[in-house]
């Protein structure tokens, strides 16, 4: 997705100084105020983790060669951040929601999910508890809401196309949220704009990662359920297998590295884009 249509990628001095600009963003998530500096600032991006709570999580990490230290807090960058996480949160299981009771599944909407009222979706745990502590910390900032539940017995016709699309319903609207910020933050002239500019790009980097990391093909991630959605026979049959070892397979990914290889390439490819 790009503002204007498709750009040709920006130089590699542009996108240094893009991404320069988007470390102070990624700083204020991750607690971090000490000075650093980065041989290749393109290379540094942020890595998303999940919880088994919930479909939803965000976790923000400054890169492994950036020194994270708790030596300081910005509280208004703090809170900026922490509203950020709140609302994409809450958009994304809005659109869960939404998404359900149009192809015919009432539970959510019966349950008040379908709102923009980020009270619905709270998990005191998840959504505040968490994100302020590892916020104060200097850990990861990890977040995530309740779970939208969907009874697939009233998706009519091809219940696993609609589930699919129930699923993709929440990256997408993270993406959606990712523009809109991107454009904000140009009509304000940057971060430039001081508070403004900042908020506008943490949004921007918060939703990204949301919607790349949801969109991992392994269930139960939103990404795993669209993969449900288009396999049949044995292949989906195998995926279903994998379901309840999917937080295994997802810790793996993050021990090895191999979750910040699958994220990193379309996370730098968006950020260029909307930045």
């Amino acid at each position: 997705m790009a503002i204007g249509g498709i750009r040709t990628p920006p130089t590699r001095a542009r996108a240094s100084a893009l991404h320069a600009d988007a470390l102070r963003a990624l700083k204020a998530m991750s607690g971090a105020v000490q000075t650093f500096r980065l041989a290749d600032p393109i290379d540094t991006f942020a890595e998303v983790a999940r919880s088994p709570a919930s479909p939803t999580i965000c976790c923000s990490r400054l890169d492994h060669r950036v020194p994270c230290l708790d030596v300081g807090i910005d509280l208004t960058q703090l809170a900026g951040a922490l509203l950020v996480l709140l609302a994409s949160l809450t958009v994304h299981e809005a659109a869960h929601a939404w998404t359900a009771d149009r192809l015919g599944d009432p539970t959510a909407r019966r349950l008040g999910r379908v709102s923009f009222n980020p009270v619905v979706h709270i998990d005191p745990v998840g959504t505040l508890l968490f994100p302020l502590i590892a916020v104060l910390t200097g850990l990861p900032v990890i977040g995530w809401a309740k779970p939208v539940p969907v009874d697939t017995r009233n998706l009519r016709g091809d219940w696993k196309q609609k589930y699919m699309m129930v699923a993709a319903a929440g990256p997408a609207s993270n993406l959606v949220l990712a523009a809109l910020a991107a454009l904000g933050l140009r009509l304000v002239g940057g971060t430039a704009a001081g508070l403004a500019g900042t908020v506008l790009e943490t949004a921007v980097l918060i939703n990204v990662l949301l919607a790349v990391f949801n969109m991992i093909p392994v269930p139960p991630l939103d990404g795993g359920n669209v993969l449900s959605g288009v396999l049949r026979g044995s292949a989906g049959l195998a995926l279903d297998r994998l379901r309840p070892y999917g937080f295994l397979i997802l810790y793996a990914l993050m021990f090895t590295g191999t979750l910040t290889a699958l994220i990193g390439p379309p996370a730098r490819v968006l950020l260029a884009w909307l930045l």
